[in-house]
């Protein structure tokens, strides 16, 4: 059987609207697909490196959470960067993706240092962006998920795509998460994984091409996955009209 590493940083303290479920997710469409996926745990990160880790995951957390996260993550900041640079499939949420960038300014004007691998950054306000979104993805096809959060990301890379109901990035741009080479950054809890297939098949996808090994994107019968995506893209069609 062929194997994939997934590194699961921080999950004792990111791990906000069940954002575990992402692992649940690529482990079991792994499996289908006759690949076992290891999950390595990294709560601290003295001595670690990535030369085992063909996928990487942040979740989210609270601010509090995430400033303690980032600090350990600035260890091998710069072993993230490489990799991401090389092509390393990796998923970060919400504040595993806000501090990607250069700096996360909150509400109160206060900056925090982030890991400075992307240049971006995230200003935080007091009013939430929260509810289901729908994003309509060149890459990915239709996105569904849930967000709710209070920062604001602006950057000028690509995104996940267009969004159709919701926020995304900020309420300026209808735009929403990151698409950086095999990065992907996205505001998009719920998990977002289960909910859109193409998402997680195209992390494992682009794994499994690093290390040499098969992949058939069309092996597997998506029929339900599909069903209960447009279930939620019709309710909100609904909603808006």
């Amino acid at each position: 059987m062929n194997e994939l590493t997934v590194y699961h940083f921080m999950p004792d303290k990111l791990n906000l609207y069940s954002d575990i479920g992402n692992i649940i997710a690529l482990k079991q469409r792994a499996k289908w697909r006759n690949i076992k996926l290891n999950v390595v745990e990294v709560n601290e990160t003295e001595g670690v490196t990535l030369d085992n880790c063909d996928i990487f995951f942040i979740g989210g957390g609270s601010d509090r959470e995430q400033a303690l996260a980032t600090e350990e993550l600035s260890k091998i900041k710069g072993q993230l960067k490489t990799a991401i640079e090389d092509g390393m499939p990796g998923l970060t949420i919400c504040g595993g993706y806000q501090f990607l960038g250069t700096k996360y300014i909150t509400p109160d004007g206060t900056e925090l240092e982030g890991l400075g691998i992307l240049d971006f950054y995230t200003k935080s306000q007091k009013e939430r962006l929260t509810g289901d979104i729908v994003i309509e993805s060149d890459t990915f096809g239709t996105i569904v998920g849930f967000e709710n959060h209070g920062g604001r990301t602006y950057h000028d890379f690509g995104t996940f795509g267009k969004v159709k109901y919701g926020f995304g990035n900020n309420e300026e741009d209808q735009r929403e998460g990151i698409h950086y080479k095999n990065l992907l950054g996205t505001y998009l809890h719920g998990p977002v994984l289960p909910k859109n297939h193409e998402i997680t098949d195209y992390l494992l996808k682009k794994a499994c091409e690093r290390k040499g090994i098969p992949f058939e994107p069309e092996a597997l019968d998506n029929t339900e996955e599909e069903a209960a995506k447009q279930a939620i893209v019709e309710r909100l069609e609904k909603q808006h009209k």
